[in-house]
């Protein structure tokens, strides 16, 4: 039998944390601007003040409409090329190019980029000094292609980063189906068989049905107590999460216990020590053999047993659950089987379900926990 003491179920959560977001985005979006426009306090000519606020303005709203920044912005270079005059705030073609391909696909990217490379042999052409041309256009191309590969790793990052959390969010889900779907399905099981008991004792012994229903409750107040725990409702600091953690091998026994009483007689064996398997393993466990036990009770006649075999090694534990009942097909599909495939295969395990050589049917699977482990 296993030796009592409670498990904990501890989940690691991973967070993201950016220093530019910590400023407001308008913000944020609004300091290059600034600081190409305090050029203009330098310059005597209305033209080329015009031509700077014309190239710095837009990108305020870059991120909002970026095609429509860089249009702006590539207009506002090409007029600067066309009066003659070289402005530092040519730099804000570079910030429209990065932002159009941190926000678009590649063929409006490069379009862009073509854009921006017709601008460098202009430029080049009209300022180049004594005749060189290939210098200067190679230092511009490089900024170009720079500003375009940046832009291009912003977004595939930005889409990695999403995928990875639509990936979380889908695997909790997940998880809080399986939970859900056994802690609904054992308890309401349970249930039902204790108040069938009870129903039928109530007039031959009232003693056993009043201790019948008295367990309905409490079966009834555990599951409620289990289902806020899953879905993360109860904080560590509440008096009900060290009164009733969430159970691993240790608490087995009650569980074997507890069919008992519901009229499935339930022997249970642990062989090794289960200390040093983890709190998220053991939950595994206990969850697969409650599955298997819940369809035990409801697809089998009265009079069936059901014998639990818990085998723990240094990095992995087995899991064999059998029952001397008739063969259900029922038993072997939706979603519990599924569910109990799911957990098994977090930690390397493949359930076998089938009926046995010599009658009745069983359940196995053996969870690996060594260092590559995932926790589920």
């Amino acid at each position: 039998m296993c030796a009592a003491g409670p498990s904990t179920y501890h989940r690691g959560v991973m967070t993201e944390r950016r220093w530019a977001s910590r400023l407001p985005r308008a913000v944020w979006d609004s300091l290059l601007p600034a600081l190409l426009l305090l050029h203009v306090l330098t310059m005597w000519t209305p033209v080329a003040a015009a031509l700077t606020a014309a190239l710095a303005l837009p990108l305020v709203w870059r991120r909002r409409a970026p095609l429509t920044v860089f249009g702006a912005v590539a207009a506002a270079a090409f007029v600067q090329w066309l009066v003659d005059i070289q402005l530092p705030a040519s730099v804000a073609l570079l910030v429209a190019l990065y932002t159009v391909a941190a926000n678009s696909g590649r063929r409006v990217t490069f379009v862009a980029v073509a854009v921006v490379e017709v601008g460098a042999v202009l430029a080049c052409l009209r300022w180049a000094t004594d005749g060189a041309f290939l210098t200067p256009f190679a230092a511009l191309t490089a900024m170009v292609v720079a500003a375009a590969v940046l832009g291009v790793n912003d977004r595939t990052t930005r889409a990695y980063l999403e995928a990875v959390r639509e990936r979380a969010v889908a695997e909790e889900r997940a998880r809080i189906t399986r939970e859900m779907h056994d802690i609904v399905t054992h308890n309401l099981s349970v249930m039902v068989a204790l108040t069938d008991a009870a129903v039928s004792a109530r007039h031959r012994a009232p003693d056993k049905a009043t201790t019948a229903m008295l367990q309905v409750s409490e079966t009834g107040r555990q599951a409620l107590t289990d289902m806020r725990r899953s879905l993360g409702v109860l904080r560590t600091d509440e008096p009900d999460a060290a009164r009733h953690p969430l159970p691993g091998i240790a608490q087995l026994e009650a569980l074997a216990g507890q069919m008992c009483a519901v009229g499935l007689p339930t022997g249970l064996a642990v062989d090794g020590d289960h200390a040093h398997i983890p709190a998220s393993a053991q939950l595994t466990v206990y969850r697969l053999v409650q599955e298997a036990l819940t369809n035990t009770l409801k697809h089998t006649p009265i009079g069936t047993h059901a014998t639990v075999r818990i085998e723990c090694a240094a990095e992995t534990v087995t899991v064999d659950v059998t029952d001397t009942g008739p063969v259900s097909p029922v038993a072997a599909v939706g979603h519990g089987i599924t569910g109990m495939r799911e957990r098994s295969a977090v930690y390397g395990g493949t359930v076998l379900a089938g009926p046995l050589p010599g009658g009745g049917w069983g359940v196995h699977t053996r969870l690996v926990f060594g260092g590559s482990a995932v926790s589920p």
